[in-house]
């Protein structure tokens, strides 16, 4: 499965559901959907199945400016923890 993403905006938030596997080479289309997104951004990554390390460091990135990662599996979770160390 490739990545899938969903974009849905609350009034307040700006919420980017990721479906499917992420790979490196979807963050440009990524980071595109989260400029996109506004100041207020948070990723649902309750549906990713697979990320490779590039994907987690640019994450780990993510979560250090401000964007919320919400459902993370917790794979990711430990994943990014340790890259960030």
């Amino acid at each position: 499965m490739t990545l899938k993403m969903e974009r849905d905006f609350d009034g307040h938030r700006t919420t980017i559901r990721l479906i499917g596997r992420i790979q490196a080479e979807h963050l440009q289309e990524l980071k595109a959907e989260i400029k996109d997104g506004g100041p207020k951004v948070k990723l649902d990554l309750d549906d990713v199945g697979l990320v490779d390390v590039e994907v987690v460091r640019f994450l780990a990135i993510c979560q250090s400016e401000g964007i919320e990662l919400v459902q993370c599996p917790l794979y990711v979770r430990n994943w990014i923890g340790s890259e960030t160390v």
